[in-house]
């Protein structure tokens, strides 16, 4: 603490004194905080930290790319179909469907392939692409389930392990000040806040690709109801 809030002044010079200090000692600027020596004063467990936090944001640009393909669908996808079917130009649906690369695609493929087998039959290998098409979209979305878990664990540790070294120190010089042990809190400290707000970013990002891909989902099941509606018509 500065000596000079600490100095017991004369009332009848506080005014004076008031003044020069305003007029000869501009007031100082307020501290400011730079982020990059904060999150390096956090110690060696910010270095997992931070790849954990690359791992995140790798794997969910890479998810979320491969989840907006696939639920890339073209709307008039199975009116083409539809017309096909009836028309009775089954090798045509089967081109269109070959060609199309997204889950719904090869879910009809692989119910044309099946035309002329009970509906039962059709709807269960329909039905066992689907499985396979939202595995295939789910991958690597447990990596993010991980780090939405594990971050803030290691966040803690930090934290811990810095509490530890910080009351080790005191015991071993037997000094120090309120300064010192807010000075050494406020830095491990820094772990702890790293690691929530890294498990809230993949946590956010895991459930945010999940909400995709029952849209995908959704979009599949659909198409499958629909097909099998087509097959069930009269051809023309």
């Amino acid at each position: 603490m500065n000596w000079f809030f600490l100095q017991i002044t004369n009332p009848a010079n506080t005014v004076a004194d008031s003044l020069r200090q305003a007029g000869s000692n501009p007031a100082a600027p307020p501290a400011t905080m730079n982020v990059m020596e904060m999150l390096t004063s956090g110690g060696p467990i910010m270095i997992p930290l931070a790849l954990l936090l690359v791992v995140a944001i790798f794997f969910f640009f890479e998810r979320l790319i491969a989840i907006r393909k696939a639920s890339n669908i073209d709307p008039n996808f199975m009116n083409i179909i539809r017309d096909n079917i009836l028309t009775g130009n089954v090798a045509a649906a089967r081109s269109l469907a070959k060609n199309t690369s997204n889950p719904v695609a090869k879910m009809i493929d692989k119910g044309l392939q099946r035309i002329g087998k009970p509906i039962d039959a059709i709807e269960k290998s329909m039905e066992n692409v689907g499985k396979l098409e939202i595995y295939k979209m789910e991958r690597n979305l447990s990596v993010l389930s991980l780090i939405y878990g594990i971050a803030p664990m290691f966040g803690f540790l930090g934290t811990i392990i810095g509490m530890l070294q910080l009351f080790y120190n005191i015991n071993s010089s037997g000094e120090f000040t309120p300064a010192q042990i807010a000075g050494g809190i406020y830095t491990k400290m820094i772990t702890s806040a790293s690691g929530l707000i890294i498990g809230l970013l993949a946590y956010v990002g895991a459930n945010f690709l999940n909400a995709q891909i029952d849209k995908t989902v959704n979009k599949m099941e659909v198409a499958s109801a629909e097909f099998i509606d087509i097959l069930q018509e009269p051809t023309r």
